[in-house]
């Protein structure tokens, strides 16, 4: 048996991997930013209009469950993966094709958004299963750093580029910038060889298809810590959806009066809480308890909101006030999802990531589209500000699911398998 290297860095396959995401990541910034703007500047659309491209992005997860059934009886994740970023390359490029023949139309966008949310469904329940075989198990905790810092540090400086390139050349043509880091994505990932299980056989494999989604939804359903980690993370994502990334774009646009080049910086600036807090994530789980480090998070990821929402006077202060809430809610996910990823790989069985990895995304991201759907609604009804206030509020309230639930009182991983559970190995949520 081969022994494991020492250094991730000296390991081809994965600086491969690493190299991808990353570059990947970057451009998703973009992207992020670019889309909602070309909706808001080009298109002129209304609140209601932008919640629908938020929505669309997103209603590909409510089929996960179903997918994520079908990827766990394929062989060849990483040729999934490959094709996923081939599409989504191909779809983006689309966007600055229509605008330099001809102009992009609001129906177009909202394609887009749909297509290469649903190629995005398909990288993400590919990737868990690939990545166990990609890395040493001695090793995974290493290869998370790696990964988490590289999406981390995208989030810190990502939005400041996308902001400066879309101002420089509109944002049809910056979208180019992430369909170029797909296709490197894809030339990066395709070479890597990978000693993947056999494809599943017997009576599983012939079971149907919705019913082997079915089990991963169960065994969510039957498990405590699951059960209620689903119901937290869902009403988090419900209520910071009713804003989401279109919606604050929006706000700061034309509530707050920023141009695209400093609502970018802001977005920016606030996102070093990411990376501030995926570092200390581990340090205040130690301090605090791995579930009540989930507990914090549960609140300070969507609390800051408020902060955002009474943002008032010159210039500098509301981009300031954006800018501090996106630092606070960066803290508060990365200790919410770096904490709650760990708990949940340390309970669920191998033979089931990819059932669960789908049930799982199908009710917590499929939740989505519908809180961006009643956001735009309510918009348009009470206004942005009232909006964003309301989004605080009711994702804070997502700490009384945890409250009943064994999660705040676990200290550690190894409480975890003290007490039984499963032994697993976390992985960082793919993008």
């Amino acid at each position: 048996m081969s022994t494991p290297p020492t250094s991730l860095w000296r390991e081809r396959r994965f600086v491969r991997f690493w190299a991808g995401q990353s570059v990947s990541q970057f451009g998703d910034r973009i992207s992020e930013l670019a889309l909602p703007l070309i909706a808001v500047v080009s298109l002129h659309a209304s609140a209601n209009q932008v919640a629908w491209l938020t929505a669309l992005a997103w209603a590909p997860n409510l089929l996960a469950i179903v997918l994520g059934a079908w990827v766990d009886h394929r062989v060849h994740k990483r040729r999934l993966m490959v094709l996923a970023d081939l599409a989504r390359a191909c779809l983006l490029l689309t966007l600055p094709f229509a605008y330099l023949f001809g102009g992009v139309t609001l129906i177009q966008l909202y394609a887009v958004a749909l297509l290469t949310g649903a190629a995005g469904v398909l990288f993400n329940t590919a990737y868990p299963p690939f990545f166990a075989h990609l890395v040493p198990r001695s090793l995974y905790v290493d290869a998370n750093s790696k990964l988490s810092a590289s999406q981390s540090a995208s989030y810190v400086a990502g939005p400041a580029i996308g902001g400066a390139l879309i101002q420089a050349i509109t944002a049809p043509i910056a979208v180019i910038a992430d369909a170029l880091t797909f296709l490197a994505s894809a030339a990066l990932v395709a070479p890597i060889q990978v000693d993947e299980p056999a494809a599943v056989s017997g009576e599983q494999a012939s079971s149907s298809l919705l019913r082997r989604a079915g089990e991963g939804l169960a065994f969510i359903v039957r498990h405590p810590v699951l059960r209620a980690s689903l119901g937290c993370a869902t009403t988090v994502n419900f209520f910071t959806f009713l804003t989401g990334t279109g919606l604050t774009v929006l706000f700061a646009d034309r509530v707050l009066g920023l141009s695209a080049g400093v609502i970018g910086l802001a977005f920016g600036i606030g996102s070093t809480g990411a990376l501030l807090g995926a570092l200390i994530a581990p340090t205040i789980s130690r301090w605090i308890g791995l579930g009540r480090s989930i507990a914090v998070g549960a609140v300070l990821f969507p609390a800051p909101l408020a902060v955002a929402a009474t943002a008032s006077g010159p210039p500098w202060a509301r981009a300031g006030a954006l800018g501090l809430a996106e630092f606070l809610a960066g803290i508060g996910v990365m200790l919410f999802d770096v904490n709650l990823n760990s708990l949940q790989t340390a309970v669920i069985p191998d033979g089931m990531r990819s059932r669960v990895a789908g049930a799982y995304s199908t009710v917590n991201y499929g939740i989505r589209p519908l809180g961006a759907l009643v956001g735009g609604m309510l918009a348009t009804v009470i206004g942005l500000r009232t909006t964003l206030i309301t989004a605080a509020v009711g994702g804070a309230l997502s700490l009384l699911w945890l409250l009943p639930s064994p999660i705040p009182r676990i200290r550690s991983l190894a409480h975890i398998l003290a007490d039984g559970g499963t032994e697993a190995d976390s992985q960082p949520a793919p993008r």
